[in-house]
């Protein structure tokens, strides 16, 4: 069992290469940058993460995870009305994305290729999201809101309007008023699928 003292010092190896990591990706870092940044020795980072390897997966799983966001949005869905549920679920998504799940260096496992299982993690939380998306949009259909339409095609506009906004950011550094353009967006993905 770890001491107290040994769960800090693996949480500041943690987030020392988190932030190395997200930056110049797996490639670009040494475990000696690594050791400098931290204070500590190599010995020490292979007792907590087994390798080089291993430090990155940890800070990949880590990073990487959208669960925390993917239950906000289960949560803030959770509405009887199907359009407060919606509403709830635009606005949730684009005040929260968990933009640092994007750091393109968690994805490069060497210079130029990308990291599967990151790409794997992101892959499979976004069908997640996905799936709660179309939830809310099945239920405005057998309720009468929406027309009847293939609930899978009408989550793929939303979502694309959606992640407009929050990659426009995350790789352009371009700002927007997140909160008009949650009104906004509701309101058009409403009218269209009336």
């Amino acid at each position: 069992m770890q001491s107290q003292e040994q769960r800090a010092t693996a949480e500041r190896i943690l987030q020392v290469a988190s932030k190395m990591f997200a930056e110049r990706g797996f490639a670009n870092v040494s475990v000696r940058d690594i050791c400098k940044e931290t204070a500590t020795t190599a010995p020490v980072i292979y007792y907590y993460f087994g390798s080089k390897k291993g430090l990155f997966d940890a800070v990949a799983r880590k990073q990487i995870s959208m669960s925390a966001f993917i239950a906000n949005l289960a949560s803030a869905s959770k509405n009887a009305d199907p359009r407060k549920g919606l509403e709830s679920f635009i606005s949730t998504y684009l005040s929260t994305f968990p933009e640092h799940a994007f750091d393109i260096g968690l994805y490069m496992r060497d210079s130029a290729s990308l990291d599967k299982h990151s790409a794997q993690r992101v892959s499979d939380d976004l069908e997640k999201i996905s799936g709660i998306a179309e939830g809310l949009v099945t239920k405005a259909i057998s309720k009468g809101l929406f027309r009847r339409t293939e609930a899978n095609l009408a989550v793929d506009c939303l979502l694309g309007m959606l992640n407009r906004v929050i990659f426009q950011h995350i790789h352009f550094a371009k700002s927007s008023d997140r909160e008009s353009y949650s009104r906004f967006v509701a309101d058009f993905f409403f009218r269209a699928m009336k």
